[in-house]
C-alpha cells in the first residue's frame, strides 16, 4: 500500500479528487489509559516538494544553547501565557479545546519549562518558517503525533496562515497545509506502529497485528518527499496485539483466547523503532538531499482512580520538584525510545545528510498532570450537572498547553543544526 497523499503535491491547493476510504475504529478502554482517540490514514507513492534553495537566516548560537539538556529542569510560572488562542485556532481537535469547551481554571496555562543549566526560548514562528523554507515536514505516528503537530500550526498561524490541501475524509488521519508565505508544506500521517499493522476493528479481532520487519507504506511511501519527520508512537503498543517477523508469529500480548506466546510490548516497541529507523537510513541517509528526523520520547498519561469517574485528571497546577518521579512504564518506554535513537545515529555517523536526535519530552510532560482536558474534552461536560459517568482524557494535551512546549524544543534542535552546517559549510 502507498501513500494516501498520491498525485497531490503539496504546492497545488486544488487537491485530492478522491477520498481514501477507511473506516472509523471504535476505541476499547485499557487498564491503564482506557481513553483513547484515533487520529489518522495515508497511503501511496512519492510526493514532490518544492523547487528553490532553502533561504534561511544566520543562527547563533551560544556553546550552552548547542549543547542544552532540555530533559532537566522545572516548571516555573510564566506571565506571558500562550502564543496563540485555543478557542480561535481552527486546527485543533474538538478534544482537546479546553478553554472552549468550558475549562473554568486558566493557571495552566501560565507556566513555562526552564532547563537548569541553559534558556529554552519562547517559540519563534517566523525563524521556525524560515528554517523550513521550500521543504516538507511530516508528522508520523499515533495520536500524540497529531496533538503535536495540532500545537506547532496554531504557534506558526499567528504569523502565517496555512491553506489546508490534503485530507482524507471525516477522521483527517491524513492531511496536509501549506504555508504559501515560504513554500513550505506540513504533513500529519496516521501511523500508530511505525511498522506495518492491521488496527483491531468492530467487525474484525479484538487486537492489533503487527509485521515487525516491514516499515508502514501509508507514510514512507513518501519519504522520498519528505525533508524532516517527527515520529511519535507508545500507547498503542499496550493494546492487545499479535506480532509477526518474517514468516513466524513471534508471541502476542493480552490474548487470552490465541494459543500464542505472551511477549512483552517493551522488545515490540523496540523492533519497530529499529525497523523505522533503518527504513529511513536505507532510503534517505545515502540521497543527496538526505532527511532530518527526531523521535518523540513516551508522553506519559495522568489517570488518577476510575477513568471515567469526575476527578481522574483533576489537578490544576503542575508538580514541584521531588514530587513525582520517572518510573515504571513511562521511563521503560522512555529508555526504549532514546536507546534505539543512539543505536541509529551510531550506526549512520558517517551520514552526512542523515540527521537524527530523541524529541525527550517525557520527564517534563510527566510534571503536567493539570494539562489534560479530562472532562473537558466534551463541550461543557457539567451543564446539566454531574452524571454519575465522566469520560476522562488524561493522555493527550489541551491546546494551548504543556505540548507547546515540545515545539519550542523541536525549534532549538533545528537551529542548532542549522548552526552545526553553517559552521562546517
Amino acid at each position: 500500500m502507498g501513500s494516501p497523499f498520491k498525485d497531490h503535491p503539496p504546492s497545488n491547493p486544488s487537491l485530492a479528487k478522491k477520498l481514501i476510504p477507511w473506516t472509523f475504529y471504535a476505541m476499547f478502554p485499557l487498564v491503564l489509559f482506557r481513553v483513547y482517540f484515533y487520529p489518522y490514514p495515508l497511503h501511496q507513492t512519492t510526493t514532490t516538494i518544492l523547487t528553490s534553495s532553502s533561504v534561511s537566516p544566520p543562527t547563533t548560537l551560544s556553546e550552552d544553547e548547542t549543547s542544552c539538556d532540555y530533559t532537566d529542569g522545572k516548571w516555573v510560572p510564566d506571565r506571558r501565557g500562550p502564543l496563540y488562542n485555543g478557542s480561535t485556532c481552527g486546527t485543533i481537535k474538538e478534544g482537546q479545546r479546553c478553554i472552549a469547551h468550558g475549562r473554568p481554571d486558566m493557571g495552566y496555562l501560565y507556566w513555562r519549562w526552564k532547563p537548569k543549566q541553559c534558556k529554552l526560548p519562547r517559540f519563534e514562528p517566523s525563524t521556525f518558517l524560515q528554517l523550513l523554507r521550500n521543504k516538507h515536514l511530516a508528522f508520523v505516528g499515533d495520536s500524540m503525533a497529531r496533538n503535536q503537530l495540532e500545537s506547532l500550526l496554531c504557534m506558526l498561524s499567528s504569523v502565517s496562515a496555512p491553506d489546508l490541501v490534503y485530507r482524507d475524509g471525516e477522521e483527517n488521519k491524513f492531511r496536509r497545509w501549506y504555508f504559501e508565505s515560504h513554500n513550505f508544506s506540513i504533513s500529519v500521517y496516521w501511523s500508530p506502529f511505525l511498522v506495518r499493522g492491521v488496527e483491531k476493528s468492530n467487525a474484525g479481532p479484538n487486537h492489533n497485528e503487527l509485521y515487525l520487519d516491514h516499515v508502514d507504506e501509508r507514510w514512507a511511501a513518501d519519504m522520498n518527499g519528505i525533508d524532516m519527520v517527527v515520529l511519535s508512537i507508545g500507547h498503542w503498543f499496550l493494546h492487545p496485539a499479535v506480532y509477526h517477523e518474517g514468516d513466524r508469529v513471534l508471541g502476542c500480548h493480552y490474548c487470552p483466547d490465541l494459543n500464542y506466546t505472551e511477549v512483552g510490548f517493551y522488545d515490540i516497541l523496540r523492533k519497530a523503532i529499529k525497523t523505522t529507523l533503518k527504513a529511513l537510513i536505507d532510503r534517505k541517509g545515502h540521497n543527496d538531499n538526505g532527511v532530518d528526523a527526531l523521535v518523540t520520547t513516551f508522553s506519559p498519561a495522568h489517570f488518577e482512580g476510575d477513568w471515567d469517574k469526575l476527578g481522574a485528571c483533576s489537578k490544576t497546577k503542575p508538580y514541584e520538584e521531588g514530587e513525582k518521579t520517572l518510573e515504571g512504564m513511562d521511563s521503560e518506554m522512555r529508555q526504549v525510545e532514546v536507546e534505539e535513537v543512539g543505536a541509529a545515529k551510531m550506526n549512520s555517523v558517517q551520514l552526512v545528510k542523515f540527521r537524527l536526535e530523541a524529541l525527550d519530552v517525557t520527564k517534563l510532560s510527566l510534571m503536567r498532570p493539570d494539562g489534560h482536558p479530562g472532562p473537558y474534552m466534551h463541550p461543557f461536560p457539567f451543564a446539566n450537572g454531574v452524571a454519575e459517568r465522566v469520560q476522562n482524557d488524561c493522555v493527550h494535551w489541551c491546546l494551548p498547553g504543556p505540548v507547546d512546549t515540545w515545539n519550542e524544543i523541536l525549534l532549538e534542535v533545528m537551529k542548532k543544526w542549522d548552526y552545526e552546517s553553517r559552521r562546517e559549510g
